[in-house]
């Protein structure tokens, strides 16, 4: 057992650094965030899908799930639009950063959602992160609609988050993301069918495009989730929760050294970056000694 939980925590660093390459890919890639959204979710639908089929999992969920799963796919979609335009309008270290607010949108919406109580500590949490983001809109200016939409899609992946966190209780991940994958493409294809956005184009891509779309579609989106959901088996929810909250620091290490001089930012910069991420993973180190502790 040792061996395997070693095994799984060093394929959880992998997992997590594949999604903090996502960003890069956006970056690379050199069509506009909606076609780049749809292209992703409509590959990694089929890829999941095959899965599915393949291990004999049913896709049948309640009436009640479907409509969250709506919530959860719209949420997705729009989400992700939302970062790839402020991958491209800002820089990826700029756009990682802000994401890194996520997880305290999180902290206010769920005790809405499931009618608890604010906790405090989040709350100074939350002060600290308002306060690298203060530092970083002041010394990047010219980032300052890259960061809005970053602050967007980092609270639409805090909703679906939260939904996802009520679904998880009744049916199966492989099955909420097939579903929200789904959800997410059609409401795309129908946007794009009323705007004429099908044009001949939308389909003729740069050959290097689509070899990151395929990569970003099936190794950073259907089996990076397949296997996050896979070393669950054998390490806790605090390893991976700690670990997930790596993935700017990953993302911004690549950005550095792939990207070169145009994500080479100003030192003060990381230091506001740096007070975001550390305040993160010590939200989370700080949930998850709390719910030990209830065991």
């Amino acid at each position: 057992m040792p061996n395997a939980k070693l095994t799984d925590q060093l394929h959880l660093h992998f997992i997590v650094f594949i999604w903090g390459f996502t960003a890069i890919l956006g970056k690379l890639i050199t069509i506009t965030a909606l076609p780049l959204v749809w292209y992703r979710m409509g590959i990694a639908t089929a890829l999941i899908g095959l899965y599915l089929l393949f291990k004999g999992i049913g896709p049948k969920v309640t009436k009640r799930d479907f409509g969250l799963l709506i919530v959860g796919g719209v949420a997705l979609a729009v989400h992700w639009v939302t970062f790839f335009m402020a991958i491209k309008t800002a820089t990826v270290a700029v756009a990682l950063t802000v994401m890194a607010s996520g997880a305290f949108f999180t902290a206010l919406i769920e005790p809405l959602w499931n009618k608890g109580k604010i906790i405090g500590y989040e709350l100074l949490f939350g002060m600290a992160v308002l306060f690298g983001l203060a530092v970083i809109f002041g010394l990047e200016p010219q980032y300052v609609t890259g960061m809005l939409l970053a602050l967007l899609s980092a609270f639409l992946a805090a909703v679906f988050s939260v939904i996802n966190g009520r679904l998880v209780k009744t049916a199966r991940p492989s099955v909420i993301t097939f579903y929200e994958l789904l959800i997410g493409v059609t409401l795309l294809s129908l946007y794009l069918g009323v705007t004429n956005g099908f044009s001949k184009a939308f389909f003729d891509l740069p050959a290097n495009d689509w070899s990151y779309i395929a990569i970003l579609a099936s190794i950073c989106t259907a089996y990076a989730f397949i296997a996050s959901v896979r070393v669950m088996r054998n390490l806790s929810a605090y390893t991976v929760m700690l670990t997930i909250n790596l993935e700017p620091v990953y993302g911004i290490v690549l950005a550095y050294f792939i990207l070169s001089d145009s994500e080479r930012m100003s030192a003060p910069f990381y230091i506001g970056a740096g007070v975001i991420v550390l305040t993160v993973i010590a939200n989370g180190w700080i949930k998850n000694r709390a719910r030990l502790k209830r065991r």
